[in-house]
């Protein structure tokens, strides 16, 4: 699960920058609602164009990224199986 509370993390704070006081946080896997919302956040971060910025990372770069953002995935599909429709990879 480390690598879904990560991936979670690191999206509540980018989205705190533009969000400014508000302090509920716009990802979480408590609720049904939260967990498809996350899903389709890796979902999106998954496509080769978000994935390599357009083809502008290293090939290592990208690669990571992948990495982190399957295992983000898998985790996410341990908690809720029925979020694996939302990714286009697992569904």
């Amino acid at each position: 699960m480390r690598a879904l509370t990560t991936f979670i993390d690191n999206k509540n704070k980018y989205q705190a920058l533009f969000r400014g006081q508000r302090t509920e946080p716009l990802y979480e896997v408590q609720t049904a609602a939260g967990r498809k919302r996350v899903a389709e956040m890796i979902d999106c971060d998954l496509s080769p164009e978000n994935l390599s910025c357009d083809g502008e990372l290293p090939r290592a770069e990208v690669n990571r990224r992948y990495r982190e953002l399957t295992a983000a995935a898998r985790d996410l599909v341990k908690l809720d199986p029925s979020v694996a429709q939302y990714m286009y990879e697992f569904g």
